[in-house]
């Protein structure tokens, strides 16, 4: 935030089994936080019937042309999850867009720039039993078209197979988009989500510039691998500090708790240059 605090919006699951998000903050990012005391987005089923089982998986991005944050987020109704849309200047008043994309379709994220004049959009919609990362274009932030395949799951045994997702918004260096994606791999004693790097052409951002071949962070930690959703880590969230390379990554650990993890920019995009 412009005061140097850090906000996060979390998922948080109420009694009932139904998703809200709810802001906490921290002077530090790493501890003393303060949590609101209500839901900061809840649902809002009575406008929005898409949102009738909870929303969750918040990615925010702040836009300098509007001054504006903006939240892509994951609504769950009776077609499935949607990707939801809205704007906010305080994390107090919310401007809501509605689904921009139709089920079955979410880990979605807005660019904090237009690209040769138009929003961009990252989302992963789901054919089939395969899930890969399109980009999507817009003028007015709700129509979407020019739809192009950004990034896709690998087949056969490799940890990324199948199944893919965006991890944290993109993070923009001089040698392109670097992109936190996540993995999911299905074995005998169920799946394990695991994050992988790549990079993508600043200006033509559906352009794979490099690709990881291995896995570069997995569930290891006890609160890692046991949970509600056993074997997961799941970012959709970082902050950048001010030596533009020391990255904070907030992350979802096996659906039960929140955690955080240190990374080098200058270090992911050398390791991505040796393991193209």
């Amino acid at each position: 935030m412009p005061d140097g605090t850090t906000l996060l919006l979390c998922r948080v699951e109420d009694r009932r089994g139904l998703s809200h998000l709810t802001a906490a903050r921290s002077a530090n990012g790493v501890d003393g936080w303060q949590i609101d005391s209500k839901p900061t987005l809840p649902a809002d089923p009575e406008h929005f019937s898409e949102e009738a089982w909870g929303i969750e998986d918040p990615r925010i991005t702040y836009i300098p042309e509007l001054s504006q944050y903006a939240v892509a987020y994951t609504a769950y109704g009776r077609g499935g999850p949607g990707v939801a849309l809205a704007l906010t200047k305080d994390f107090v008043h919310f401007e809501r867009y509605g689904v921009v994309m139709q089920p079955e379709d979410k880990d979605a994220c807005l660019l904090p720039r237009r690209m040769d004049g138009h929003w961009a959009l990252i989302h992963r919609p789901v054919s089939a039993k395969t899930a890969h990362m399109w980009i999507s274009y817009s003028d007015d932030l709700r129509n979407w078209g020019s739809h192009k395949l950004m990034l896709e799951a690998r087949l056969g045994g490799w940890w990324d197979a199948n199944k893919i997702g965006l991890s944290t918004p993109p993070i923009e260096t001089p040698q392109g988009w670097l992109v936190l994606y996540h993995g999911v791999k299905l074995n005998a004693a169920g799946a394990i989500y695991r994050l992988g790097l790549a990079l993508f052409d600043l200006n033509a951002p559906d352009h794979c510039l490099k690709r990881g071949d291995e896995w570069v962070f997995g569930p290891e930690e006890s609160y890692e691998r046991r949970g509600d959703v056993d074997n997961v880590v799941f970012p959709c969230g970082h902050t950048l500090a001010a030596d533009g390379d020391t990255l904070r990554i907030y992350y979802g650990a096996a659906d039960t708790s929140i955690a955080m993890a240190t990374a080098s920019v200058k270090e992911l995009l050398g390791w991505l240059k040796r393991h193209d």
